[in-house]
């Protein structure tokens, strides 16, 4: 996880961490179209539903993965260069999670 490095509001990750990345994201856009699909189907609607749950886990999991690379690289960087500013950056960050 320590190989991202941060810089100026960037993240520059690996490219074995961007492969692992951009193929979750792939796999929710999967789920998505599918819903689509199901829904030019008329599919019924716990289906639909069960799907979207899915979905949002498979949301949820990739936040928090990227969540913990931007700890232990970004935010834990920062705080050894003393740069208590994250701090904030953090707070606001779990303050938009936590108001829906």
């Amino acid at each position: 996880m320590k190989e991202n490095s941060c810089s100026h509001k960037k993240t520059y990750r690996g490219e074995e961490e961007k492969k692992k990345i951009k193929n979750r994201v792939n796999r929710i856009e999967g789920q998505l179209k599918g819903i689509k699909r199901m829904i030019d189907e008329d599919t019924y609607c716990n289906e639909i539903l069960t799907q979207l749950s899915s979905i949002e886990k498979a949301v949820r999991s990739l936040s928090n993965y990227i969540l913990e690379n931007h700890l232990y690289s970004c935010i834990s960087q920062d705080l050894e260069d003393g740069k208590l500013e994250s701090i904030d950056e953090l707070m606001s960050l779990f303050k938009k999670w936590t108001q829906n």
